[in-house]
């Protein structure tokens, strides 16, 4: 674990030609930054250069070879390559899906090796990244390869809080990749993450429904009834505070939400839509579930706007502000834990 007392945060730097680099540069602006965190962004100072050149921005970095070079108070930028990469701003690319994936296996490889204690992702290209050496749909597949633990897309705020039972599956394939193996291991994720990540004691989890209406008894599908009724119901047997299914279409507008810690949506669409419409600009993109802290903007690549010097860091200060929370929260979790476990044993003696 770094020695530094700032928390040194690991950055990919995403697509090139979307905003990416934009947004990490503008969340630095503020030098107040540097006093809480050591950034370390894996990419290019030439690209970064010309990013700041573009957008009329002031912050400065400092290239270095290898993130254990990482220096306290300064932008550090961990030179991936050497040669001028030429922007087309909105364009999907091959060669720029090429250096936000070098970027982003660079940034995890640290984050094993433990010479960044957090890693926060711009957006990547979900088509552009695609190659024979990577071949999944984004961020959170990739990463749950790469580190311990099951990962789960979680979507956060502070007052709000929403996984995925399947998150980048096609909509006819959602039913059929649900089942009563799955739907206990996410809701065990959501549980644990409350309690170590975010200081809930006691979580209290509300489900959504996976057809209209819950199925309405069978007369829209039986997937609610045959998989998730029954899983659900063996959960608050062992004595977890879990409600629902619950119909989607209704939950956030009657305000159900803010009832409970989490909620767990059955699919992408059906978390994402709630949860972008009450907290786009503020939520951020948690992997929750993994030995090591991963958290990204809750918004894409940003194609539509790249380029032209309008894109908001809001949600990327979030995701900054979050992971290191999580992080201290994880090792306070640690430590509170171990002192249980050290008093046990003396009881035993």
């Amino acid at each position: 674990m770094s020695k530094s007392k700032n928390i040194r945060v690991g950055i990919s730097m995403g697509d090139p030609n979307g905003i990416g680099g934009e947004i990490i540069l503008k969340a630095f602006e503020d030098s107040r930054m540097l006093e809480l965190y050591t950034p370390v962004i894996f990419g290019s100072t030439k690209l970064l250069t010309y990013y700041s050149r573009v957008f009329n921005l002031t912050t400065k970095f400092h290239g270095i070879q290898d993130a254990s070079q990482a220096i306290e108070g300064r932008i550090n930028v961990v030179r991936l390559i050497k040669e001028p990469f030429k922007v087309n701003w909105g364009s999907v690319q091959k060669e720029a899906g090429e250096l936000s994936i070098k970027s982003l296996k660079s940034a995890v490889l640290a984050l094993k090796n433990d010479l960044v204690d957090v890693l926060v992702t711009a957006p990547i290209n979900k088509e552009s990244i695609q190659s024979d050496e990577f071949n999944f749909p984004g961020h959170t597949d990739y990463l749950n390869q790469e580190l311990e633990g099951d990962s789960l897309m979680f979507m956060v705020t502070p007052e709000l809080k929403v996984g995925l039972l399947t998150d980048h599956v096609p909509l006819r394939e959602v039913a059929q990749n649900i089942d009563s193996k799955l739907i206990k291991k996410k809701i065990g994720t959501i549980k644990e993450s409350l309690r170590k990540d975010f200081k809930v004691a006691r979580p209290k989890i509300a489900v959504l429904g996976i057809n209209p209406h819950v199925g309405d008894n069978g007369t829209i599908g039986r997937d609610d009834q045959d998989s998730l009724i029954p899983a659900l119901e063996e959960l608050r047997v062992d004595g977890n505070i879990i409600f629902g299914p619950y119909a989607a279409d209704s939950f956030f507008g009657n305000r159900k939400h803010l009832e409970f810690d989490a909620i767990l949506a059955s699919y992408h669409d059906q978390g994402l839509v709630p949860f972008k419409t009450l907290s786009f600009g503020r939520g951020v993109n948690f992997t929750a579930g993994l030995s090591h802290v991963r958290t990204s903007p809750d918004h894409g690549t940003g194609f539509d706007i790249a380029g032209k010097g309008i894109a908001s860091p809001s949600s990327f200060i979030s995701a900054i502000h979050t992971a290191a929370d999580i992080f201290k929260n994880r090792k306070e979790y640690a430590r509170l834990t171990e002192d249980v476990l050290k008093v046990n044993t003396r009881k035993r003696r």
